[in-house]
């Protein structure tokens, strides 16, 4: 790992939270990821399951956390299970945690190698009457691949038929989505990377540049800060390219007069955070380039005063159309006969801002929450509106990641990035 130790106080009132939510007499089990191969001996860089990350602190491949609240004996409440290192794993792939290691990071008392899982589980079953299992029901998800954590579900399923089954997520999406000081202290170590790549790429972009040169200078400034590199991967559009919302080729020369969308972000100990802005490849906005991004910027701060405690998700973005709709109508690109006669399934700004305001920011990029209730202090959400005009060749698009308060408006993680136009025509042409 790059970044700093977190202090294992945060995973052992993350591990509480979760076991206080257990039914009696219950065990929970959250596996690592797997690394994933591409093709001969090539793997994907290794990224671990953010549920056990969250609960633990453990970011190592190969490696169990069990939790049994109620069980009978103080050493089997919690469990940690690694992968047993040696000299020869420590010469081919390095330091991997021991047992001391492991509570240093995680504040499990109990370690115990992978190979005695099987065994272990065996004796803990005897005690309990359900397992929490966890599936993944993230509402964006659509996943393919059979997880480490589908194949033991697979297997705990075949070999406990007689047990009660629970599931982890719901409890989660609870838990992950309002945040601890400390996880709120990284989301914003996250951004302050991102501030920093930012301002590098304000004194970089010129006409002539390639998008691809750009997002190897935010690699650059995001490695040089302690991050892996990029939370998702990095859209960073010229020109007519912003009108793709996911355009990720970044292969394309940044003419003169073109705007350029930047869709990026630092993770920092595996948290996200999750940046757009536009600016004038340049280094001055046009006036209609202009017209257009004060007016995302407008929607991006009335929209944001919204994001408070009791807020419904649903509505705010109803909220959010029309405001978006009014901006549209005074930039000429919607008419009155054009609201008058919409679909209410799909509003007529959607022609021009087509997707979401605000999703959820933590370990994921959009992170755990349940969008049908009520929004709550320590929620972490993106606000990013965009107008979208194919046919004028650009896209604007404005993101910043804000923390929801128990008062007052919500408190802006990138509060020092350049946002304001003038200032990024200053930076740009100083």
């Amino acid at each position: 790992m790059k970044y700093h130790q977190i202090d294992r106080d945060l995973f052992i009132k993350n591990r509480s939270k979760f076991a206080s939510q257990m039914k009696p007499n219950s065990v929970a089990v959250f596996n690592s990821n797997d690394i994933y191969p591409v093709s001969a001996d090539s793997t994907l860089p290794f990224a671990q399951h953010r549920d056990i990350f969250y609960l633990s602190g453990v970011d190592q491949e190969e490696s169990i956390l069990l939790l049994f609240p109620d069980a009978p004996y103080e050493h089997l409440k919690e469990i940690l299970f690694l992968r047993e290192t040696n000299e020869h794993i420590a010469i081919w792939e390095g330091e991997k945690l021991t047992k001391e290691r492991a509570f240093e990071v995680s504040g499990v008392r109990t370690v115990i190698w992978l190979q005695d899982f099987h065994k272990t589980l065996k004796e803990v079953m005897i005690y309990a009457d359900t397992m929490y299992i966890n599936t993944n029901e993230h509402y964006r998800s659509s996943v393919e691949t059979e997880t480490r954590e589908d194949r033991f579900i697979k297997w705990w399923k075949e070999n406990y038929p007689a047990h009660k089954v629970e599931k982890s997520n719901p409890i989660l999406q609870r838990l992950r989505s309002i945040k601890e000081s400390e996880e709120i202290d990284l989301l914003q170590q996250a951004c302050n990377i991102t501030e920093k790549g930012i301002r590098r790429l304000l004194s970089f972009v010129k006409p002539g540049v390639m998008e691809y040169e750009i997002e190897a200078e935010l690699a650059h400034e995001f490695l040089r800060n302690r991050s892996k590199g990029f939370a998702y991967t990095p859209i960073i559009a010229s020109g007519n390219n912003a009108n793709v919302l996911h355009y990720i080729e970044n292969n394309q020369q940044c003419k003169e007069g073109d705007l350029l969308l930047l869709d990026v972000g630092a993770e920092y100990a595996n948290y996200s955070s999750d940046l757009t802005r536009t600016i004038p490849v340049s280094g001055r906005y046009t006036k209609r380039q202009r017209e257009v991004y004060d007016a995302v910027l407008k929607v991006k701060n009335e929209a944001t005063k919204m994001l408070v405690p009791g807020t419904l998700w649903k509505q705010y973005h109803i909220e959010v159309g029309k405001i978006m709709t009014s901006e549209l109508l005074g930039l000429g690109l919607l008419d009155k006969a054009d609201v008058q006669n919409e679909n209410p399934e799909w509003p007529a700004y959607k022609k021009y801002f087509m997707h979401g305001t605000s999703h959820h920011l933590g370990l994921d990029t959009h992170d755990y929450g349940l969008l049908h209730e009520p929004m709550q202090a320590n929620m972490v959400f993106t606000v990013e509106p965009g107008i979208y005009i194919p046919a004028e060749g650009f896209g604007v698009r404005l993101e910043d990641d804000v923390v929801i308060q128990s008062t007052g408006e919500p408190f802006n993680l990138m509060r020092n990035i350049p946002i304001e136009a003038d200032e990024i025509e200053s930076l740009m042409n100083s």
